[in-house]
């Protein structure tokens, strides 16, 4: 296959016997569509048993959820395996294996991850998985350093730097993250109840949101995974994978972090909802601490790294590293604010909240998840202790 072409079931099981790598290519005989299909097509490739062995994935040229008039870059699929085997290098135990990709038909083939499941699911349904939060911890130290001035040559980093410049979908996340859910616009979607007209007025509010923004545009720190969310996380018994790296590119460190601790504190926000009042009062908990434990991992990861790989001697220098993981940590509040915001008012909903099917307790869950709190303190924050007391001060 050469030039560009969306590709059908039958394709997909042809692409896999090709470039899957299995030892017996005429056993993957059928294909099944899985994911919401909006932004790319997804097949796991099955034995006549229905076993899955591969998956395919191919980036479409436009939303579907939208139409055509919402076009998509399709280089978007060579950053997302590009950053994936990146990131695979430093932490393969958490990073979906990358068997093969084409640039030209936006086409890559997968490990298959059917002993897995999406973590964002069994969040929803109450499911604690013990070693997720500090795994996902591991993996944010592990590819945020290797791919920053900490650990990259200059010259080299500069080059990546251009080679990842995703700018259609960055410019996707400053619409949705920073500026759509703060005015009135189509891709807003919100009940009546939430008031979403107060973010629209609060000038304080938008200072923050603009020096979050600035930074977001302007701080190419590391290869950031760029949508790190429970939806593209999978979980199993002592194991995390990490998916859907198209959003990939340089970027501030505490993005990835703040967008990864936002999906937890929206599960926070939703349980009462989801639950019984003693497995949600549980729950919630966990959550705390499972933020704690992501933060825990991540920077005393990022230190230790720091301790023993940086190549800059100057930025290793112990006091600088604590002061360069403070100012992760704001923003990285700052982050998780943006993120509780626009799942709750901005385009792409959560089940952690739109799933709970009383109405009234559907509103107050969401009105929890208003970030604005987050956005306002994240510069006053100096530890994961005073996030956690700000959290339980406004639950």
């Amino acid at each position: 296959m050469t030039a560009y072409r969306t590709l059908t079931a039958a394709d997909a099981v042809a692409y896999a016997r090709r470039f899957a790598g299995v030892s017996d290519p005429g056993a993957l005989i059928a294909a099944q569509e899985i994911g919401d299909g909006n932004l790319n097509l997804v097949f796991k490739i099955l034995q006549a048993d229905g076993v899955s062995r591969v998956i395919v994935k191919q980036a479409l040229p436009y939303v579907r959820c939208v139409g055509e008039s919402w076009p998509l870059t399709l280089d978007r699929a060579r950053i997302e395996a590009e950053t994936l085997l990146i990131h695979g290098r430093y932490c393969p135990q958490h990073t979906v294996r990358v068997i093969h990709h084409d640039p030209l038909q936006a086409t890559m083939v997968l490990e298959d991850l059917s002993d897995h499941l999406i973590w964002r699911n069994e969040l929803v349904k109450g499911a604690w998985y013990p070693d997720a939060a500090r795994q996902l911890g591991e993996y944010l130290a592990q590819t945020l350093f290797h791919t920053s001035d900490f650990f990259q040559p200059p010259e080299e980093k500069k080059s990546e730097v251009a080679r990842f410049s995703n700018p259609e979908m960055c410019r996707i996340t400053e619409d949705l993250f920073f500026t759509d859910p703060y005015r009135v616009h189509e891709r807003n979607a919100y009940e009546p109840e939430l008031e979403a007209a107060a973010l629209r007025d609060d000038r304080e509010l938008k200072l923050r949101l603009a020096v979050l923004k600035h930074r977001f545009l302007t701080k190419a720190e590391a290869l950031l995974h760029g949508d790190i969310h429970s939806g593209s996380l999978f979980v199993a018994r002592e194991r995390l994978k990490v998916i859907d790296a198209e959003f990939g590119y340089y970027g501030p460190v505490g993005f990835d972090i703040g967008t990864a601790v936002g999906n937890l504190l929206l599960n926070y926000c939703g349980l009462p909802g989801l639950l019984p009042p003693r497995e949600a009062a549980a729950g919630r908990e966990q959550r705390l601490r499972d933020v704690q434990e992501v933060w825990q991992a991540f920077s005393e990861g990022f230190h230790g790294l720091a301790a023993e790989k940086s190549r800059d001697h100057t930025l290793a220098e112990p006091d600088y590293v604590q002061l360069f993981l403070r100012e992760v940590l704001q923003d990285a509040i700052g982050y998780c604010g943006t993120e509780l915001i626009r799942r709750t008012v901005g385009l792409a909903h959560v089940s952690d909240l739109d799933g709970i099917q009383d109405a009234e307790m559907r509103h107050a869950c969401q009105r929890r998840a208003l970030g604005k709190m987050l956005i306002l303190a994240a510069p006053h924050i100096a530890d994961a202790a005073a996030l956690d007391a700000l959290i339980r001060q406004h639950a």
